[in-house]
């Protein structure tokens, strides 16, 4: 399956990052791509709740949701949104960070929501709590495709092995890691996270990501990694988009999938131990 990897540089306004989205997907399909993935908050980057109660949409109302629904539907592709901000009915305003699988028939075949919040002191300048403003989600998904049996995850998730190790020994060959990463941890941690989950699990990683500087109508701009990542089930890095805003197009092969736990067969080998 040929498939395409969009790094964007979205701001918190969503219609403007729409404006920028579906052409990159009509673009994408025109160059053959029958999957094609976007980044984690493809709708809206933004820490200001304020601001994300006045943009943001439940799912059912969210113009991005709908009209990404709507390309699949024209190009007859297969996307995966990396994930959109949205509200919810919690009780304490949380918004779900949540992933999309959507078919070329434009129905929504899987949805995910984030389980792992980014809660961290990357120094003492730069903290991070995504729970005061996202609720986690609860469980694992795994979206069924032509093309492969895919486990979804965003972002931080990707430092908890655990999930990924489920998710494989449910059956999945390919591992979809879409990301907002922040650019300094990105920068000593992206690569030998994604190569160490496909490794692993001897699965296709498939990281589509932010990258660049966000604009913000109000507070400071955030910065993220980029380096959207596909990574092989041998844990070879077959494409880094580096920095810059555009497409990627990797194939994805699932007699790779199959040669590869030919050889290291550790998805067999798990053995259940006691103690310490």
């Amino acid at each position: 399956m040929k498939t395409a990897l969009l790094q964007l540089s979205v701001t918190d306004d969503p219609a403007e990052n729409l404006s920028v989205t579906v052409p990159m997907i009509r673009e994408a399909a025109a160059a053959g791509a029958g999957f094609i993935l976007t980044p984690e908050v493809t709708n809206c980057l933004s820490s200001d709740r304020a601001h994300q109660n006045a943009v943001l949409r439940p799912e059912a109302e969210d113009a991005t949701l709908a009209a990404l629904r709507a390309e699949a539907v024209r190009a007859h592709v297969w996307v995966l949104i990396g994930s959109l901000a949205l509200k919810t009915r919690d009780p304490d305003g949380r918004f779900a960070n949540r992933s999309f699988m959507i078919a070329p028939d434009g129905k929504i075949v899987a949805r995910y929501d984030k389980i792992h919040m980014f809660d961290v002191n990357v120094s003492e300048t730069e903290t991070y709590r995504e729970s005061a403003g996202y609720r986690p989600g609860e469980t694992a998904v795994l979206a069924e495709t032509p093309f492969a049996r895919v486990g979804m995850s965003i972002c931080y998730d990707v430092r908890f092995p655990l999930l990924y190790r489920h998710l494989a020994r449910e059956g999945a060959n390919c591992l979809t890691i879409p990301a907002a990463f922040n650019d300094t941890t990105g920068a000593a941690h992206w690569h030998p996270l994604l190569r160490a989950r496909a490794i692993e699990n001897t699965s296709y990683v498939l990281a589509p990501a932010q990258t660049g500087t966000h604009a913000m109508h109000d507070g400071r701009p955030r910065r993220t990694y980029g380096h959207s990542l596909a990574v092989s089930p041998w844990g070879e890095v077959l494409l880094d988009m580096g920095e810059g805003v555009g497409i990627g197009h990797v194939e994805l092969r699932r007699s790779e999938v199959d040669k590869a736990r030919q050889r290291v067969p550790s998805l067999t080998h798990d053995r259940d131990f006691e103690g310490p």
